[in-house]
């Protein structure tokens, strides 16, 4: 998790980025983000966004005096933290009070009434657990194929991992979709990406960043960045939604939380 403090961020200033995680927005401030999907529909305030949520480059975030924490969860634990099925996330925006009612507005009460981003940060990291702890875990298979998937960058062919399992590629499929809420091999191009385009941030070269990346070359990697962001490897260098997140989140792979920082 990592807090933001934004004073202003005006409007089609921020490309929302996809990401291998689901993002989990809480706004306390006296202004609010507001995040335009692509489709014509604007979300204000808190919300919770699916993994791969800004591919094709339409998503747009704006506010002013935008206070919030911001959580990047790992998709397994999704259905426990937030009691919805995945497969309505993937892709995604939907506002935090149309999942949790209430809690959602005592918890930016409760935000807002906290004297310090640790006090904001351990407030979270509670409730979060607190919900996690009430439903039961995802199939612990399909929680050791998302590890795989994230731990080889993406590169692991879907066959294999049914075959470790010894499952069949049909099962494999069908219980990841139904526990993630997305196909495993979308699942590993997200992952993939993600690895890729933070390569490319550091300025690693993109031809280098395809062939360590697992694409075929650096034509298929620049389509893949374009039809992700809507952007050319040379143009998303800039892109703050991407630049922070050294800072926001210095350690730690795809989709796991790491210590969070204030900015």
């Amino acid at each position: 998790m990592a807090g933001f403090r934004v004073p202003n961020l005006a409007a089609g200033g921020l490309r929302v980025v996809p990401h291998p995680a689901v993002m989990l927005v809480l706004d306390f401030g006296a202004g609010a983000p507001t995040v335009d999907d692509g489709t014509g529909r604007a979300h204000r305030g808190s919300l919770v966004a699916g993994p791969g949520f800004g591919s094709g480059g339409g998503v747009r975030a704006w506010g002013e005096r935008v206070e919030c924490v911001q959580v990047r969860l790992s998709p397994v634990l999704a259905r426990r933290v937030l009691g919805v099925p995945p497969a309505d996330l993937t892709g995604t925006a939907v506002p935090l009070d149309d999942l949790w009612g209430r809690e959602a507005a005592r918890l930016r009460e409760r935000l807002g009434e906290s004297r310090s981003w640790r006090e904001r940060f351990a407030l979270t990291d509670a409730l979060l657990a607190h919900r996690c702890a009430a439903r039961p875990p995802a199939d612990p298979a399909v929680a050791w194929a998302w590890d795989r998937i994230v731990a080889s960058g993406g590169r692991v062919r879907v066959d294999g991992l049914a075959a470790e399992l010894g499952w069949s590629r049909k099962r494999l499929w069908s219980r990841f979709h139904a526990h993630l809420g997305m196909a495993p091999k979308h699942a590993a191009k997200l992952v993939r990406f993600d690895h890729a385009v933070h390569h490319v941030v550091a300025g690693h070269g993109a031809a280098r960043v395809a062939a360590d990346s697992g694409y075929c070359d650096q034509s298929h990697l620049h389509r893949d960045v374009r039809a992700c962001t809507g952007a050319t490897p040379k143009a998303v260098v800039d892109e703050p939604f991407l630049t922070v997140d050294d800072r926001a989140w210095p350690t730690g792979s795809p989709a796991r939380t790491s210590p969070a920082r204030e900015r």
